[in-house]
């Protein structure tokens, strides 16, 4: 029994030495920063070029949304676009070689005359608020594409709602 238990006691404090061992090695200059004697290399910061892309060609920056919907029947640019437009407002305004052309689109709903004059005025509509916000005439031009280019091609509500727009589209 006590050879039983001399060996259950070797085996625990060989367990224990293993356990205290550290696989970390140590470096024999740490704390050398110290040492006014001690030399040391100084590494180099890697070249660094600032690259800066154009916030349009982003995808997470805001200005990837460039699209305005609208209420059936409306042509009334509503509270939650307004800081969407506010911000290619600020876009356009640094960027004065820069244009836009808004296309008023509808849903497949109304005649044709009917639809290309709701999609001229919500085309309208988006270039008056950013004209009010500062962005001159000269960068806009607005155009109505009616029912020619949904987005969505389901009759439902849904696709509708996808479909009664402004888009904008920046030219090269």
């Amino acid at each position: 029994m006590t050879s039983k238990l001399r060996l259950v006691f070797a085996t625990l404090l060989i367990g224990a030495l293993a356990a205290c061992q550290s696989g970390v090695k140590l470096d024999p200059n740490a704390g050398a920063g110290n040492n006014p004697d001690a030399t040391g290399t100084q590494t180099q910061p890697a070249d660094t070029t600032q690259t800066t892309i154009d916030p349009l060609s982003d995808p997470n920056n805001p200005l990837a949304k460039r699209s305005v919907y609208f209420e059936l029947d409306s042509y009334i640019v509503n509270d939650e676009h307004q800081q969407l437009l506010q911000q290619h407002a600020q876009y356009l305004k640094s960027h004065p070689q820069q244009r836009i052309l808004i296309q008023g689109n509808t849903d497949e709903r109304g005649t044709s005359e009917y639809n290309l004059a709701l999609g001229q005025k919500r085309a309208e509509a988006v270039r008056r608020t950013l004209s009010l916000m500062g962005v001159s005439d000269t960068q806009m031009e607005a155009v109505s594409l009616g029912k020619e280019k949904p987005l969505a091609i389901e009759h439902n509500e849904t696709s509708w709602a996808q479909n009664r727009r402004a888009d904008l589209v920046y030219q090269p």
